[in-house]
């Protein structure tokens, strides 16, 4: 299903949870809505399926206009973050109930839910109730349910939350390969970045009931078009600075606090202009020469260490160590060099930064 969005709103008294959201939707399409809490990203969720009317514009699938209609006949499948399954119906049961309650015959019911339990690896589970099962098999019984109801249409709000870290790994990929292979389009709901990386063909991330920023993941995480998505997709040192000039090659030299000059990438910045850097700790490296800093901490990653430093500029840098290299100690000096063409170069804002990149 294709699914367009035209002038959405949702307004609550005098609030606007979510405010003039224009989108589209490509058939087969997974797309995430990522976000922190309180930007509108169930309200949006709840738009679309019907489970709310906006209060302004349309929602249109496959060029139908829906917005006045109930979600029960939208042909939409829906998720949500606690799982919802009868507690008194065995799970085979469970996934037959949509079918069931569309009068299918019995022996049509059974195919549909035997079919969506191998579908989701629960078929040697499908005489027993929901309390029997583990939070990720719960969540997979809900899923299939989803699916059993022949819906073309998927929302997920964020089903994975309420799971262990390692079940939401495994769940997500999961969801991920059943969706692609049924060609469902699908909107998933997630406040979790990583989460939103490994799923999703296009992320849109919200903020403050709007549309602040769309791309696919590489795109979002590499280049960023606000600090606001260059903080939040990721981690990312930022430094407020000022263009010094650039190279022969027309890369951006900018001046931090205190003196340093570093190249950062191409822009359209000019001498003078105030700006902020944006590097990723995977992009910061120590060297003979660059700008002093001293370590103040460390954590231990798994593959890598983190490394916190505070530089000659009052910035805190942070910078990766692989866990088989040697860990600089607590009070030791190194000197930092950044990859010019992941040094990104963003218009310092006029409401200051820590306003810029706030999440609530």
């Amino acid at each position: 299903m294709k699914i367009k969005l035209e002038n959405i709103s949702m307004k609550f008294g005098d609030f606007y949870a979510v405010r003039n959201i224009n989108l589209s939707i490509s058939k087969g399409e997974y797309l995430t809505v990522l976000g922190p809490s309180g930007c509108g990203k169930t309200t949006l969720i709840k738009v679309i399926s019907g489970i709310w009317k906006p209060t302004e514009g349309k929602v249109f699938v496959d060029g139908e206009d829906v917005t006045d209609i109930p979600m029960e006949d939208r042909d939409t499948g829906y998720v949500f973050q606690n799982i919802a399954l009868f507690p008194n119906m065995t799970i085979k049961d469970n996934v037959g109930y949509s079918p069931r309650v569309k009068d299918l015959p019995a022996e049509e019911v059974d195919e549909i839910a035997k079919g969506h339990l191998e579908l989701v690896k629960m078929f040697d589970r499908a005489g027993m109730f929901p309390s029997e099962l583990s939070g990720g098999e719960q969540q997979k019984v809900a899923l299939a349910r989803a699916l059993a109801s022949g819906s073309k249409m998927l929302m997920l709000d964020e089903p994975l939350s309420a799971l262990d870290a390692r079940v939401r790994v495994e769940l997500r990929y999961e969801i991920r390969r059943l969706v692609k292979k049924l060609g469902i389009t699908v909107l998933h709901v997630t406040h979790d970045q990583e989460e939103a990386m490994a799923v999703s063909d296009r992320i849109i991330l919200m903020r403050a009931g709007g549309i602040h920023e769309v791309g696919t993941p590489l795109d979002l995480y590499r280049n960023p078009k606000s600090i606001f998505a260059a903080y939040f997709i990721g981690e990312t040192n930022l430094m407020e600075c000022t263009v010094s000039g650039k190279t022969k090659t027309g890369r951006t030299v900018v001046k931090l606090r205190g003196g340093p000059t570093v190249r950062a990438a191409k822009s359209d910045f000019e001498k003078g202009d105030p700006v902020v850097i944006s590097v990723r700790p995977e992009h910061v490296y120590t060297a003979s020469d660059g700008i002093r800093a001293e370590v103040i901490g460390a954590v231990f990653m798994g593959v890598y260490w983190r490394i916190r430093t505070l530089a000659e500029t009052s910035d805190y840098i942070d910078y990766n160590v692989s866990s088989n290299d040697e860990v600089p100690q607590v009070g030791e000096k190194v000197y930092l060099v950044f990859n010019k063409r992941a040094t990104k170069v963003f218009s310092r804002p006029t409401e200051g930064l820590e306003e810029a990149i706030k999440l609530e």
